[in-house]
Order: structure tokens, then sequence, then C-alpha cells
């Protein structure tokens, strides 16, 4: 069933994210291999014999969600460390429980990631950074089998500060520098581009207060030659505005644009603090910003000014971060998220729509990954990575607007069918590439041995007996 020589979805709701922002009620899509040959109407298309036929009635088909905040190792450690500080939650819990990872543990937990990012809708990914210790090849290798589009950053550091809290990573987190770099080198020539171009390899540099101006500069200069991407958190807390200005007597803006970090083959996770007069230098270099509003909730973080960015044209992207900040995986939540929380901070139901949100989490993800000549909209010529999402449940019900409907009213529990390079993942609810009972069992194995192994006491505050 997965792997069929041509799929013709009918009788959908087609949203085509393409230039004009066609919507083509009872549409259809056909695909020949890994590529859409052609978008329209059910009617017109009825010609096309193809060796698969999906009734995609009362459905939305629509590109597949692309995510471009992850962290595919945080899948295992999910609830981990609620309802606590930030550089408690990093400190105390998260990197103890991650530096206690084996390459094992990584591979599982990635595929515990992927098969709730496939169930609920999400075809594509930018993970941002995976350790040494969590088994790269491992993880590439789980790419491959599960049928995702993945950009797999490795992490870069050479110091162990967060922001302007020095030396308090845990140990089991640290890295040399010139090892990561070597690791990066020999993924990069050992993975990117492969499994069919979906698994691309990127650079992950770590934190401000973990990366010194000297390594950010040789990275710049790597991923330039090598013409790939990178991607770190900037701006998540407000101590990276104060780190830059007690070290370097700057702003966000101008430290990133002296370390050469600015372009498009750059994604900035969160971007909370960047001030309003700093978002043009965004905007013009083209620096993608990866939006992450339940994990900027959850952790008291502040708010992004995603109005402003989406007005003067900064390139916004979707991510739902890690396990134990969002915590879950699925984009259809995140999308509701992002075109509310707005609304509410700037007092204006206007900003930030429905529509708006879905172009974040489609074709905003395309560029962000730099493949929107590839994927983020439903056109002939691109690569098949296609979602469809059952309206009838009670919540989508009535259906009078499904684009709203799907933002509002959604989640990823309503996604259907999803279809990465022409490949079925998962068809009527079934996951087809994942064994989930078995990604299920060996994460509750792996999510114990390591709270074990770590020593981390993630009780509930209430008394247990």
């Amino acid at each position: 069933m997965e792997n069929v020589s041509s799929i013709l979805v009918k009788n959908g709701y087609v949203l085509t994210m393409n230039p004009q922002r066609q919507i083509i009620p009872d549409g259809a899509v056909y695909v020949e291999g890994s590529e859409i040959v052609d978008v329209g109407k059910t009617s017109d298309l009825q010609s096309h014999r193809a060796e698969l036929v999906i009734d995609a009635g009362n459905m939305v088909v629509m590109p597949g969600l692309i995510d471009t905040h992850v962290h595919l190792a945080q899948a295992l450690i999910r609830g981990c460390a609620d309802d606590v500080s930030l550089v408690d939650w990093l400190k105390n819990y998260v990197w103890v429980l991650q530096g206690n990872f084996t390459h094992e543990d990584g591979r599982v937990s990635a595929e515990l990631c992927m098969a709730e990012m496939i169930r609920t809708g999400t075809t594509s990914f930018i993970e941002c950074m995976i350790h040494t210790r969590y088994g790269f090849d491992g993880i590439a290798k789980a790419v491959e089998t599960a049928g995702m589009r993945g950009a797999l950053s490795k992490i870069i550091m050479d110091s162990t500060g967060y922001a302007d809290s020095a030396d308090i990573m845990y140990p089991g987190m640290v890295e040399d520098a010139q090892a990561c770099l070597d690791e990066t080198e020999t993924m990069y020539s050992r993975w990117h581009g492969k499994a069919d171009g979906r698994i691309q390899v990127w650079y992950g540099l770590r934190s401000l207060g973990a990366v010194t101006p000297d390594l950010f500069k040789e990275v710049v200069h790597q991923v330039r030659a090598k013409g790939t991407h990178m991607t770190m958190h900037l701006g998540e807390v407000v101590d990276d505005v104060r780190y830059v200005r007690d070290n370097h007597d700057m702003n966000l803006s101008d430290f990133a644009e002296s370390m050469g970090l600015l372009g498009s083959d750059m994604v900035f996770a969160h971007g909370i603090h960047f001030e309003e007069d700093e978002l043009r230098k965004l905007a013009q270099s083209n620096s993608n910003i990866a939006h992450c509003p339940a994990s900027n909730m959850k952790l008291a973080s502040g708010f992004a000014k995603i109005p402003q960015m989406l007005e003067i044209g900064v390139p916004v992207s979707l991510g739902c971060d890690g396990g134990p900040s969002n915590n879950t995986y699925d984009m259809v939540r995140e999308m509701r998220l992002a075109a509310l929380i707005h609304k509410s901070y700037v007092s204006d139901p206007l900003v930030v729509t429905a529509e708006q949100t879905i172009e974040m989490a489609t074709l905003g993800g395309a560029v962000a990954m730099g493949i929107a000549d590839k994927v983020g909209s439903l056109e002939p010529g691109k690569l098949a990575d296609i979602i469809l999402i059952d309206l009838g449940g009670l919540s989508l019900t009535p259906a009078s607007n499904p684009v709203s409907n799907l933002v509002y009213s959604g989640s990823g529990d309503a996604v259907d069918t999803v279809i990465v390079n022409g490949r079925l993942l998962m068809h009527e609810k079934q996951l087809l590439t994942l064994d989930e009972e078995q990604v299920k069992a060996k994460a509750i194995t792996h999510a114990t041995e390591i709270i074990d192994r770590s020593g981390v006491d993630i009780s509930s505050k209430w008394p247990t007996s």
C-alpha cells in the first residue's frame, strides 16, 4: 500500500497554497511517482488512471505541515519538567536527562517523535540540535525508514554557559568544538541529500554563552562553503539581550550581523526579544524566525512580535519545539495557538489570521528549509507532500469555512492520510512506515531507564502513594 506508482486524491476541499492561494472545492490532485502532475476539479482529472484512488470527500487536502523547530530527543522525556522556570528546567531536568542518553535512546526518541508528527500531519521538520550521544547515524536511518523529510542539525559548541549564566551546562551535554565540526563534516558527507533527497545535514549552533565568536564565524564559513543551512536559539530569553549588551555592546540583530549569521540560510528559533527596530534587518536579510507559541507560553519566555514581523516581511514559520516544552509535536494545535495569542497580546482581533497561520505552517516552513521550490504548495511539478484532514469530527462540524475550522477548531487527531514524496506514510489513520505499538513500547522502556540513570525526580507535586 505505501509504495504505489500513482495516486489520485479526489472530491476534496483542496488548499493549493499556490501564488493565488486558490481553493478548489470538489478538487483533486494527481500524483505520479514522487511528483504532483495535475491539480484541479475532480471532474477535470477523472481521466487519470491511478493505481490508488483516494476519496477525500469531506476532507481538506493540503500541503504537508512543516515544523521548523524540533528536538527529536525530547520526545522521550515528555512531561519531565513542567511548571518550572527556564534555567531550572534546563539545568536540573532537561540537560540531566539528555546527558544520560545512549545512541539507542536517541533513535527510539526520534521514532516516537516522527510517529507523532506523521500522525498529526507533519511531513517535514528541522531538528535543531543532535548531540553526539544521541547517535546521528541511527537518527538519520530512522528518518530514512519513516519516510519524512528532515533537516538534521549537529550541535556545535565550545563553551558551557547559557546566555549570561556561565558554566551551568550538565557535564554529559558538553562537547568539544573540533569534535563537533569533524562529526558534522562526516555526517554531511554521509547523509546530506540521501534518502531520495529527503535528508539535509545542517549546523545546529548552541545558544549564546555556549558558542564563542570565533566558532560562530567558522560555522558561517563552513555553511556557506557547503551551501547548507544553520539554526540556533536566539532571543528566546531576555538574558540573551543582556549577554550581547554586556559582552559586545550590541543588540541581538547587530550581534548576529557581526557574526555573519543573518541570511536565508539561518533559522532563528523563537526570536522573542528582538526589538521592533531590529526586525527590519531580519527582513532585509531574509533571516527566518521559527515561531514556537506553545513553548514560549509554557516557559513564560514572552511573546514574539509576529504581527510586526509579518507586516514588514520577516520570513516566519512554526515550530512545536520539544516534549518537555510543548508537550506535543502537533502542528495543527500550534497553528491555533499562533492565531490566538497575538490577538490577545496586542488587543487586536485582526492580527495573525487563519490564512496567515496556514501559510507559516506550509510555505513559511518550506522557505525556512530552503525547499520552497519543491514543497509547501500543491502545484504541478512540485514534490507530492500532501495531507488529508477529515472534517467529519464533532469539533469540525459544520465545516462552513474549512480554513477557519482547521485553525480554530482542529487538532492533529483529524489527520487521515499523509503522503511524502508520493509515498503513503499514513492512510486512513494507519501508520504504514512505523509500527506504532512497537514505537510506544520501546519509548516507555527507554524513558524509564533514562529517568533511573539520571536520578531526576519527575513525580507529581501532589503526594503519591
